[in-house]
């Protein structure tokens, strides 16, 4: 694609369409459910942003749809509509909005959503998602590493976490948590806008998704698996920041030796 063309829009569209084969194989298995919650939690998002534009002459984003789909995807089942939509709304305002739009956003609105719903009603069930997600995250992660989109440092980081975790005997490939890994992951830690930019940080950022989920699985016994993935990606998005700065220090430090 022509580097001109490269706009935050359609760095949305074509992170839309590297996302469509994790969409399909969850609404495939969900059906008629999992098509009724995206549809809802698209109008909640969609409604906002549609107020923002209003309100402070902010355009709607495609990224919306990304936002909706994760949403849809990992979030607990709130007590009640009105929770759902105080949810969402959080996430979406809080998260985003806010900061002037999708692309300026510190931490990826579903992660604040999810979040806020999760911890916020404990007793609300975490979904357990379909076997065939690993696959479809697995697709999305691909054509996101061939778009340029998704970085294969981050996922390789990632990866060697994982294996290290699963030769220690700890239950990271066993198909009924696996496809809350990869998913949450894919949604919510690979984000283009709120993961880290350098390459070491990338690296970084995957080893630290992958050991926090080797841990929270060690430690953090009765939880939910999406509720582990959540964490994770939580504390692995927020400390992209700190991995970019550290490898910037590092690569100052190193320049200073060569030169000195």
């Amino acid at each position: 694609m022509i580097k001109g063309l490269w706009t935050r829009e359609t760095v949305a569209l074509f992170l839309l369409l590297a996302l469509l084969p994790l969409a399909v194989t969850w609404i495939t298995a969900e059906r008629w459910d999992g098509i009724v919650r995206l549809l809802v939690t698209l109008v909640i998002v969609y409604a906002w942003q549609l107020a923002f534009m209003l309100l402070r002459a902010q355009p709607p984003s495609l990224a919306g749809v990304i936002t909706a789909l994760a949403i849809a995807m990992l979030a607990p089942a709130a007590p009640g509509p009105f929770a759902y939509v105080l949810g969402v709304s959080f996430g979406v305002v809080i998260g985003e909005l806010v900061f002037g739009g999708w692309g300026r956003n510190i931490l990826h609105p579903a992660t604040v959503a999810i979040a806020f719903l999760g911890f916020g009603y404990p007793a609300a069930p975490w979904p357990e998602l379909p076997i065939t997600a690993t696959w479809g995250a697995l697709a999305a992660l691909g054509i996101g590493v061939a778009f340029g989109l998704v970085s294969i440092r981050l996922m390789a980081g990632a990866a060697i976490a994982l294996g290290l975790a699963a030769l220690a005997g700890l239950p990271v490939a066993d198909p009924f948590i696996a496809p809350a890994i990869l998913v949450t992951f894919t949604l919510l830690t690979c984000d283009p806008v709120t993961s880290a930019a350098t390459q070491l940080g990338r690296w970084a950022q995957g080893l630290l998704y992958g050991g926090l989920i080797a841990l929270f699985l060690s430690l953090w016994t009765g939880a939910a698996t999406v509720q582990l993935a959540l964490s994770a990606a939580l504390i692995a998005n927020l400390t992209a920041p700190l991995l970019d700065e550290l490898a910037l220090l590092a690569w100052h430090a190193r320049r200073r030796r060569r030169l000195g």
